[in-house]
């Protein structure tokens, strides 16, 4: 999903660096803090660093076959949710209200573009390395019961969405 959104936002004419670092093993837990240094290299070579999205398939547990999906068209896509991290946890985070406020732009943009592309933003008591920008996000697409198809799917939609609200 994330070359085909870079393929998408380079064809919309941004630069985009799609970092491939594997930072769940040895396991889930401790990835965020795995992961830090890399965003934080990333930011460091790239200064002018507008939108920061970390890239996940949502995983519901058990639920193997939920697999929440819209109709764009006459193409059947993966829903996308935004995760912003808060300061709830107890771990410094001044901007998650930015972050908030950054994908509140964009998924309203996307509903008046796309309806339906968008879940309802989810709030969490982490701060998922958001805190390193005023524009950093996770998104959420489609859960474990989607297709890759419908996955693959939403990243045209998600990239003709950012580029309206990047203008």
């Amino acid at each position: 999903m994330g070359s085909v959104l870079t393929e998408n936002l380079s064809e919309q004419g941004f630069q985009v660096w799609h970092d491939l670092s594997y930072h769940d093993y040895p396991a889930y837990n401790g990835s965020y803090s795995r992961s830090f240094q890399t965003v934080q290299n990333l930011l460091n070579s790239h200064p002018t660093t507008q939108l920061i999205i970390d890239l996940h398939r949502d995983a519901i547990g058990s639920m193997s076959q939920y697999a929440p999906r819209v109709k764009i068209g006459d193409k059947t896509v993966a829903q996308l949710m935004f995760v912003i991290g808060t300061n709830g946890g107890g771990l410094e985070h001044p901007n998650w209200q930015t972050n908030l406020k950054y994908a509140i732009k964009i998924q309203e943009k996307a509903n008046e573009m796309y309806p339906g592309l968008f879940r309802p933003i989810i709030l969490r008591n982490s701060r998922y390395n958001q805190n390193l920008s005023d524009s950093a996000c996770i998104i959420e697409v489609g859960a474990t019961g989607n297709t890759l198809e419908e996955a693959v799917g939403s990243m045209k939609y998600l990239a003709e969405v950012i580029n309206q609200v990047m203008q």
